[in-house]
C-alpha cells in the first residue's frame, strides 16, 4: 500500500508539469521539478534581494531618520528576532498545512513589510516594519529547504542546486551594489531600496500559483501558539536587557536581575508548554539525539559570530573609511566570493561522497581565524588585508551553515523534517539576534570612548567638540566634520568595529569545538523513509549541502549586510572558448593578470590567470553577452563587454598602468623638513584616494594612483593647513613640494571673581594691530579658549562677561602661547 509522506510529496508520474501523484513512489521528472522550483526560486530572490539591498544604505537611513547606534542595531535585531521566533512555527506549519500556501503567505507578509518600511518617518516605525519583514523571511528561509527535501533525494539534489545557487549569488552580490547605487542616486534615495523588490514579488506569486504543485496532507492539527508566545517573549526580554544594560542602567542593577529572572521564567514556561503540547513547535524529544543537540548549540554560537561579525561591515566602510554606499557593497565582495567558492566545492564533494564532517570542522576553524584577523583592523588598514580576512571568514561560513542543517536533518523521521530543519535556523537566528544586540551596544560604547580620547589629544579645540557627534550612540555625518575631527571619528569607528569582530571570535571558537564532537552519518540516496528514528540511527536522508543553505545567513538591512549561503555544487562549465593576450600600455605582455568572466547578472562563470606571455583562456557557457574583467598589480582594472557566438572568441585586453605621487613637506620660512605631517590625496569628487604621513626628511610617497587631477591636502601641528592642485601624469612618479606657513596657537583660561574660578560663557575677541577682529571664542565650563593659525605680530585680547578687560599679546608665529585672563569687578 502506497503511503503519503507527512511532507506531502513522494513522487509523481504527471507529465508536462502536472501534479505528482502522492500515492506513487516514482521520482519526479526534471521538468516537473524545475517547474515546481521556479516560483520558489523567484520568491527566495525577492526575500534575499530585499534584505541585501538595504544593507549598505543603513548608515544613511538611520542618520536621515534621526536614530543612533542603538536604532541601527535594533533595525537588524528586530528582523532577526522575528525570524527567530517564527521560523520554528513555519517549520511546524509546513508539516501540517499546504507548503505552497505557506510560501505565498510568507512572501506577501515580507513584501508588505518592505513597502511600509519605505514610508518610514522614524527609526521606531522602521524597526516595527523590520519585525514584519522578519516574519516573512522566516517562512521563506525555512520553507525553501523543506520543499527541496520533500521533492528530491539528497544524492539527486546536487543537479538542481546550481539554479538555487545562481539565485542566491545574483541577489547576494547584486543586492548591496544595487542598494548603494539607489542610495547614491539623488532622484531615488534610500526609500526605493524597499520598493525595488515589489515587481519581482508580484511575478513570484503568479508563478508560484501556476507551477508549485504539492499534494496537501489532510489531518487534524493543533498549532502550539502558547509555545510561540513564550519563546518570543523570553528572547525579546533577553535582548532588551542586552541593549539597555550599560546605557539606561548599570550591568549590575535591579533592572538586570529582573530581566534575567523574567527571561529564565519565560523560558521555563516554554519548556513546560512544549512538553505537554500535542503538536509542539520544537519537539523536545529531538534533543535526546546527541547530534541534534550539538548541532543546535553550534548553530547558536555560529549565529553570534557570523551575524555580529558581518552586520557592521557597512558602518566600517562608510564611517571608518568614508566610502559611499555603492563602494561599501563592492568592498564586501571578497567575503561573498569566499562563501560562494566554499559552498560550491564542499557541495560537490559531499554530493559525491556523502561525507560532510570534515567540511564542517574546517569551516569552524576558518570562521574563527577570519574573525580573529578582522579584530586587528583599523580605519587605515590596507584594504587587501581586509579583503583576505573577509575571504577567510566567507570560506568558513560557506562550509558551516549548509552542514549544520544537514547534520540535523539526517537524524530525524519524515514527520519531523520541518521542525528539525527549523531548529537549526531558530538557534542560529537566536544567536545572531543576541550577538548583534550585545555587540551593537558594545560598539556604541567603544566608539564614544575612542572619540573622546581622540578629541582630547587635539587639545582645547578638540575638547570643544564634546563627543564629536557620537554622544548617546549617535551616528555622525562625516561630511559635516572638519578634517582633524573627521579623522578622529573615522579612527574611532575603525577601532570599534575591530573590537566587535574580536569579541565575536570566541563564539566562533566555541562552535568549532562543538563540531568536533558531532558524529558523522553518511547521506543516503532516498528522500524519505517510514521507519521511526532512534537516538543514534537516522531514518531519513537529509538535505545535503546545497539545499541546506537555502536561507539568508545574515542581514546588513539590517547588513544587513544580508549575506546568503550559496547552494552547491555547480558543474564545471564546458562551452565556447574565450582567449587572448593581456598587454600593458606599451604593448608588453602582463603576466599573472587575473581575468574573470561574469554574466550580466553578476555571476562568476570562469576565471584564468595570464601566463608569462600574457596569454589567457577560459570557457563561456554558450552564446550571449558577458563581462570580461582583467586586473593586475600596478595597472588599472579593465572591464569589457564581449559577445560570444558559436565559434571561439579571440579578445586581447589592454591595461593602463597606474602612476605614483611623491613629494616633500617643508616649512616655508626655514625650508626645514616637517616630520609627521598628514598628507591626504582626494579626487575631483572629494573621494579620498590615499593618506599618509611625512617621514623624518619630510618625504611622502603614494603608488598606484589613477592619472588625472587631484588635490593634495597637508596638515601639521604648528602650521597652517595647505591644499595643492596636482595633475598626476600617465606614467612615472609626479613630484610636488608642500611649503607650510607657520601658524601659532594662543590658548588660555578666563578666571573671574575673588576665588579666581574658571568662568564659562565668557566671550574672548582677538584684534590685530590694525584694529581688525581676527577671531572670537566663547569659553566652556572649564573657562578655556583657543585661537589657531595665527601669524606673528602684535594682538589685543578682549574678554567680556565681567567688566571688559583688554590686554596686549605678542605672537612669535609658531608653537603655542599661553595667555590667561582675569576678570573682576572694581574693588575685588
Amino acid at each position: 500500500m502506497a503511503t503519503t509522506t507527512p511532507t506531502g510529496v513522494r513522487g509523481g508520474h504527471a507529465k508536462h508539469g502536472g501534479s505528482p501523484d502522492p500515492s506513487s513512489g516514482a521520482p519526479m521528472t526534471h521538468r516537473q521539478i524545475m517547474e515546481a522550483l521556479a516560483g520558489l526560486m523567484l520568491g527566495m530572490f525577492v526575500a534575499i534581494l530585499s534584505s541585501t539591498v538595504v544593507s549598505n544604505a543603513l548608515p544613511e537611513i538611520i542618520s536621515d531618520l534621526g536614530g543612533g547606534q542603538s536604532a541601527y542595531t535594533w533595525v537588524v535585531t528586530a528582523s532577526l528576532l522575528a525570524m527567530t521566533a517564527t521560523t520554528p512555527l513555519w517549520g511546524k506549519l509546513s508539516d501540517l498545512f499546504s507548503k505552497k500556501l505557506l510560501v505565498q503567505i510568507a512572501l506577501v507578509i515580507y513584501v508588505a513589510g518592505s513597502v511600509v518600511a519605505g514610508m518610514s518617518t522614524s527609526s521606531g516605525m522602521l524597526i516595527a516594519c523590520r519585525v514584519v519583514q522578519g516574519i516573512g523571511v522566516g517562512g521563506l528561509s525555512a520553507l525553501a529547504q523543506i520543499v527541496m527535501a520533500a521533492m528530491i533525494a539528497p544524492r539527486e539534489r546536487g543537479r538542481y542546486s546550481g539554479y538555487i545557487g545562481a539565485v542566491f549569488a545574483v541577489a547576494t552580490v547584486g543586492g548591496p551594489l544595487l542598494g548603494g547605487v539607489i542610495t547614491d542616486t539623488s532622484w531615488m534615495g534610500w526609500r526605493w531600496c524597499f520598493y525595488v523588490g515589489v515587481p519581482f514579488a508580484v511575478i513570484a506569486l503568479i508563478v508560484l500559483q501556476k507551477t508549485l504543485k504539492l499534494p496537501v496532507v489532510k489531518r487534524q492539527v493543533k498549532v502550539d501558539w502558547w509555545g510561540a508566545f513564550f519563546i518570543s517573549a523570553a528572547v525579546s526580554l533577553l535582548l532588551l536587557w542586552v541593549t539597555f544594560a550599560g546605557d539606561k542602567y548599570d550591568w549590575l542593577s535591579w533592572q538586570t536581575a529582573a530581566m534575567l529572572i523574567g527571561s529564565v521564567v519565560l523560558a521555563g514556561l516554554f519548556v513546560v508548554v512544549e512538553s505537554r503540547a500535542s503538536e509542539p513547535i520544537i519537539p523536545l524529544r529531538l534533543f535526546r539525539n546527541r547530534t541534534i543537540t550539538l548541532a543546535s548549540l553550534a548553530s547558536l554560537f555560529v549565529g553570534v559570530a557570523m551575524f555580529a561579525g558581518t552586520v557592521f561591515f557597512s558602518q566600517y566602510f562608510q564611517l571608518a573609511r568614508g566610502k559611499s554606499p555603492t563602494m561599501s557593497g563592492v568592498m564586501t565582495i571578497p567575503m561573498i566570493a569566499g562563501l560562494f567558492i566554499s559552498s560550491t566545492v564542499s557541495g560537490q564533494v559531499i554530493t559525491k561522497t556523502g561525507r560532510w564532517k570534515a567540511w564542517l570542522v574546517s569551516g569552524g576553524f576558518l570562521v574563527t581565524a577570519g574573525l580573529g584577523l578582522l579584530g586587528t583592523i583599523r580605519y587605515d588598514t590596507e584594504y587587501w588585508h581586509i579583503a583576505v580576512f573577509m575571504a577567510v571568514m566567507g570560506l568558513g561560513i560557506g562550509m558551516m551553515m549548509q552542514n549544520l542543517v544537514l547534520a540535523t536533518q539526517n537524524q530525524v523521521a519524515p514527520s519531523d523534517l520541518g521542525s528539525a530543519s527549523s531548529v537549526v535556523t531558530f538557534f542560529r537566528s537566536l544567536g545572531g539576534a543576541i550577538g548583534v544586540s550585545a555587540l551593537g551596544a558594545v560598539m556604541a560604547n567603544r566608539v564614544t570612548h575612542y572619540v573622546k580620547d581622540g578629541l582630547a589629544e587635539l587639545g582645547p579645540k578638540g575638547a570643544a567638540m564634546g563627543h564629536g557627534g557620537t554622544g548617546g550612540g549617535g551616528i555622525p555625518d562625516l561630511d559635516k566634520l572638519p578634517a582633524p575631527f573627521r579623522t578622529v571619528v573615522e579612527s574611532a569607528y575603525g577601532h570599534g568595529v575591530g573590537d566587535v569582530f574580536l569579541y565575536a571570535a570566541p563564539a566562533a571558537l566555541v562552535a568549532f569545538l562543538i563540531t568536533i564532537f558531532i558524529k558523522e552519518v553518511a547521506l543516503k540516496t532516498n528522500a524519505s523513509s517510514e521507519a521511526p528514528a532512534t537516538a543514534e540511527t537516522p531514518v531519513v536522508d537529509a538535505v545535503e549541502a546545497a539545499a541546506a543553505t537555502a536561507e539568508p545567513v545574515s542581514e546588513a538591512a539590517a547588513g544587513i549586510t544580508a549575506v546568503a549561503t550559496l547552494e552547491a555544487p555547480v558543474a564545471t562549465l564546458q562551452g565556447t572558448a574565450v582567449h587572448g593576450v593581456v598587454r600593458g600600455a606599451e604593448g608588453a605582455p602582463v603576466a599573472r593578470a587575473a581575468v574573470t568572466l561574469i554574466s550580466l547578472a553578476g555571476r562568476q562563470l570562469g576565471r584564468s590567470v595570464a601566463q608569462d606571455d600574457g596569454g589567457y583562456a577560459l570557457d563561456a557557457p554558450g552564446s550571449g553577452s558577458y563581462v570580461l574583467i582583467a586586473s593586475a598589480d600596478g595597472y588599472q582594472p579593465q572591464a569589457s563587454t564581449v559577445v560570444v557566438g558559436d565559434e571561439p572568441l579571440a579578445y586581447d585586453i589592454l591595461l593602463s598602468g597606474t602612476s605614483g605621487l611623491a613629494g616633500v613637506v617643508r616649512a616655508a620660512e626655514s625650508t626645514a623638513p616637517v616630520e609627521g605631517a598628514m598628507v591626504i590625496v582626494t579626487d575631483v569628487r572629494g573621494e579620498v584616494l590615499a593618506t599618509g604621513k611625512s617621514g623624518e626628511t619630510g618625504e611622502f610617497a603614494f603608488g598606484e594612483l589613477v592619472p588625472g587631477s587631484v588635490t593634495v591636502a597637508v596638515n601639521a601641528a604648528g602650521f597652517r593647513p595647505l591644499a595643492l592642485p596636482v595633475e598626476i601624469g600617465g606614467q612615472g612618479v609626479t613630484r610636488v613640494e608642500a611649503a607650510l606657513q607657520a601658524g601659532a596657537l594662543v590658548q588660555g583660561i578666563v578666571r573671574a571673581g575673588t576665588a579666581r574660578r574658571p568662568m564659562p560663557d565668557a566671550r574672548v575677541t582677538l584684534v590685530d594691530a590694525a584694529g581688525n577682529v581676527i577671531a572670537t571664542s566663547t569659553t566652556g565650563e572649564d573657562g578655556a579658549y583657543a585661537f589657531t593659525d595665527l601669524d606673528a605680530g602684535e594682538y589685543s585680547v578682549i574678554a567680556t562677561g565681567y567688566p571688559p578687560v583688554a590686554s596686549a599679546l605678542t605672537v612669535a608665529g609658531r608653537g603655542a602661547d599661553g595667555h590667561d585672563i582675569e576678570l573682576a569687578h572694581p574693588g575685588e
